[in-house]
């Protein structure tokens, strides 16, 4: 999901995201630690979703506050 896509969302809408993200990083987890993942860069990409998806809930939360 790009960033549009997460600026349009409210704050209960990204908290939901980060925690699917999170979510789908430990599944990636656990197949790479049963030898089961063959493309190890998604973990790099999920956790690189989950950074964006709460850097951009931060400054929701700071946008609203700020009103």
């Amino acid at each position: 999901m790009n960033t549009t896509e997460l600026r349009q969302k409210d704050v209960a809408g990204l908290k939901a995201e980060v925690k699917e993200l999170q979510k789908a990083h430990f599944g990636l987890r656990m197949q790479k630690a049963t030898q089961q993942l063959n493309n190890t860069a998604t973990l790099r990409s999920t956790r690189r979703a989950i950074a964006r998806a709460k850097t951009i809930l931060v400054e929701t939360i700071v946008k609203q506050g700020a009103k």
